[in-house]
């Protein structure tokens, strides 16, 4: 027994909860699936683990890079506060979950097991739960589980491990699957059918803002243009460059902080030695914002192509239909570039805001922005809703994204009492949807375990009802998905006109 519980921690702690080698793991199995030549094999594994390691590199690297804002607008304006961050709050979660309910946190390694055996079983069940995404995504199943860990202990405090790890499997399960299986349609047409959804925090956030966002698009206000549509006249066509606008506009959003924290405060805490110019630590600072975010783009261009080729075999031969749930980073190297930045600057207004009203209203719990929900919520959904309702969506949404992750962030876990520790996750499906499912488990019991559970369920059941000839053809033949979606579209404006 403790030889298999050694090798599950070696495979966990290696594997399953390491991206880079679970994406290798994926695109190694595909490839052994299709029979291709070993050397074809060897070369998609280390070109997808290695695509993985550079999308990493760039994603730390913008993480890093914004930390001594972070770091200063706690210490220089006396905020002590707790952070929405998915690793502050599995920190939190770490600190305080045997001290407030006695447990361990080891236990959380098990309730990923369970639940990503729950989301397999529930995909190869696709017939019956018309369920056809696996989530992929290993520090972000961590993450998740441990807050979900917290939150249904809180619903159920007094239940033995066995009994209360299967309830939080199967609810951590069904979310993994639903939600991932919400942004297939969304995610296929952005990338034009490269085979992969979305699996990370957003899941049900996305699905939401691109419908509204294609509602708004359809709206008898006209059609908005996409960013990528956008040419601008004069000197500002230097912001139909990616690259540039980005570094213009970080330059001004970083370098208005980093000014109002001062050099002597910078000094002070090491980020700047004293005898460096301010002037171009700023610069610095600001233009390795484009630097970080071409090197993820370049990782996503690397490790997309051969997990979408690879995963071929493992539909053919094992999952029909099936497709990878991945990293929400992974829609950067499609639509607009321009709008990751335009949905992280008007995610962070809406979240900078949104913390300002609660330090206005004296809240028990005041809030500190951390840079994965600011930048990788509101850019992902920027991203979406650009596709779907062009630059008005891009700007709305995530700024109205910004104020959900502040405000139900700051109610949940001062409710659950995460705060006290110091982080919550505070990423939007866990500061609107989860607080929703932990109320409805703490107030009705066993009975909403039930109802969250036949709610999700339902949710696939009612997709595919609204197109139930096209609902798998997405996934298995984009081609023929898109001729078959045209001539519904046709259809129907041919129907509209006679009306």
């Amino acid at each position: 027994m403790q030889f298999l519980q050694s090798a599950w921690a070696l495979i966990v702690n290696n594997i399953l909860t390491q991206p880079a080698y679970f994406i290798g793991l994926l695109v190694l199995l595909g490839y052994v699936l299709l029979r291709k030549p070993w050397h074809e094999v060897l070369a998609g594994v280390i070109k997808a683990i290695v695509g993985y390691l550079i999308l990493g590199v760039g994603s730390g690297g913008l993480v890093n890079n914004f930390r001594p804002i972070l770091v200063g607008l706690k210490d220089r304006f006396n905020l002590d506060a707790m952070v929405i961050d998915p690793y502050f709050g599995q920190n939190a979660v770490t600190a305080g979950v045997e001290e407030v309910f006695g447990r361990t946190f080891g236990q959380v390694m098990i309730l990923v097991l369970i639940a990503f055996i729950f989301n397999i079983v529930l995909v190869a069940l696709r017939k019956v739960t018309k369920l056809r995404s696996i989530f992929t995504t290993g520090h972000v199943q961590v993450q998740q589980a441990s807050t979900a860990f917290w939150l249904i202990l809180f619903a159920f405090p007094n239940l033995g491990d066995t009994s209360i790890l299967l309830i939080m499997g199967l609810i951590l399960g069904l979310y993994w699957a639903v939600g991932s299986n919400l942004t297939v349609e969304p995610t296929q047409d952005l990338t034009d059918g490269a085979g992969f959804a979305i699996a990370h925090q957003q899941m049900f956030g996305l699905r939401l803002f691109s419908w509204l966002s294609e509602k708004m698009n359809k709206s008898g206000q006209g059609k908005s243009k996409r960013l990528e549509d956008l040419n601008l006249p004069g000197w500002l066509s230097i912001f139909n460059e990616n690259m540039v606008a980005t570094s213009i506009l970080m330059t001004i959003f970083f370098g208005t902080i980093l000014v109002i924290l001062g050099k002597p405060y910078l000094v002070e805490q090491k980020f700047l030695a004293a005898d460096k110019s301010f002037l171009f630590y700023v610069l610095t600072t600001s233009l390795n914002f484009a630097v970080y975010l071409a090197i993820l783009q370049l990782g996503v261009r690397t490790f997309v192509a051969e997990l979408s080729a690879s995963f071929h075999g493992i539909q053919e031969r094992l999952l029909p239909g099936a497709v990878p749930g991945v990293d929400c980073a992974v829609s950067y190297g499609f639509g607009s570039p321009n709008a990751v930045t335009i949905g992280f600057l008007f995610g962070a207004l809406g979240q900078f805001l949104a913390i300002a009203a609660l330090i206005a209203l004296r809240s028990p719990v005041v809030v500190i922005a951390g840079f994965v929900p600011v930048f990788f919520d509101n850019a992902t959904i920027g991203v979406f809703a650009n596709n779907k309702g062009g630059i008005k969506a891009a700007m709305l949404w995530p700024f109205v994204a910004g104020l959900c992750q502040v405000f139900g962030s700051a109610f949940i876990a001062s409710w659950v009492g995460m705060a006290a520790y110091g982080g919550y996750l505070g990423m939007w499906d866990w500061a609107v949807l989860w607080p929703v499912f932990t109320a409805v488990m703490k107030y009705l019991s066993f009975a909403g375990v039930a109802l969250i559970a036949v709610a999700l369920l339902v949710i696939p059941q009612l997709q595919y009802r609204a197109n139930p000839d096209t609902y798998f053809l997405v996934t298995e033949d984009y081609e023929a998905y898109k001729a078959k979606k045209a001539e519904k579209e046709a259809a129907q404006h041919a129907a509209a006109g006679d009306d």
